[in-house]
């Protein structure tokens, strides 16, 4: 649900990103991207509106795979390191988002190499695409790069989503436990909105400058960078530290609503399951 609403978002953002690249996406064509809402735009007026769902099933699998992990399993790896106790310390629960995000990336890695470059790739005529579909993007990548390219910045992959999902977590968990304890709200829909959007912003401060060396590497050919830290190091010396930075209005625009939405439906969705369990239990007592 959350990706459907702010895929547009995600993907203005990974062409702000790549943009100051020699390769970068619309160079041929002496097109420059200024803004998220101006990147939206110069993509709607150049390539058309379905430009900005570029690679939304790739998008989608990732969810899927990616998604279900690092936060499917987030209340049971906490559960597990405090060995069933309440209340967890901030510790633990940052243990517990690093496990769970590490591991989702291990397994969604190649869905998100296939997102990104599709992103990436413009229709402009005359400008040659690199892929055709879904399916086409991994066999070919598989053929001319093997399994190393459907992992490609894994490492950096691993690190900023470690610290998206232990920060985008942590950050809802204890910003509700506070709105709660100071009864500012009660468990209600805006208590879930204000903490989403508050985990939202914390997160992209803390993962852009890796968000932006994982989007350039993974997008990268063989043989552009000799792994993420020379990736960084080139971006560092070339554009200098702001370009770390690249896209962080469209990343928080996207996090910040994509953690909105997403935290939002994941609470209603909890409850409606959990008023279903009880009622099937109360019929089955009855019965």
């Amino acid at each position: 649900i959350a990706d459907l609403v702010t895929f547009p978002l995600d993907t203005a953002k990974v062409r702000l990103q790549i943009q100051g690249e020699t390769a970068a996406t619309g160079a041929a064509k002496g097109i420059r991207y200024r803004g998220v809402f101006g990147t939206i735009s110069t993509m709607v007026r150049t390539e058309g509106p379905r430009s900005l769902y570029n690679g939304l099933v790739a998008g989608l699998q990732r969810q899927m795979a990616f998604a279900s992990i690092r936060i499917g399993l987030y209340d049971s790896v906490k559960s597990f390191y405090t060995r069933g106790k309440d209340n967890p310390n901030v510790g633990i629960r940052i243990l517990a988002g690093c496990t769970t995000g590490a591991l989702a990336v291990s397994v969604a890695q190649p869905t998100d190499v296939v997102k990104v470059r599709f992103q990436a790739q413009t229709k402009l005529q005359g400008v040659s695409r690199r892929y055709s579909g879904t399916m086409q993007a991994y066999r070919q990548i598989f053929q001319h790069e093997g399994l190393r390219g459907l992992w490609k910045g894994t490492l950096p992959n691993i690190t900023r989503n470690a610290l998206v999902n232990c920060t985008e977590l942590v950050s809802y968990d204890l910003i509700k436990e506070a709105i709660l304890k100071h009864k500012l709200m009660s468990d209600n829909l805006p208590c879930h909105f204000v903490s989403a959007f508050g985990a939202g912003f914390i997160t992209t401060v803390i993962a852009s400058p890796v968000d932006v060396v994982k989007t350039r590497y993974m997008n990268s050919p063989p043989g552009q960078y000799r792994s993420s830290l020379n990736c960084a190091w080139t971006m560092m010396t070339k554009e200098g530290p702001t370009a770390f930075y690249k896209g962080f209005v469209p990343s928080f625009l996207r996090l910040g609503s994509w953690n909105v939405v997403m935290f939002v439906s994941f609470e209603q969705l909890k409850r409606a399951m959990m008023i279903t369990r009880t009622n099937m239990s109360s019929c089955f007592k009855f019965l």
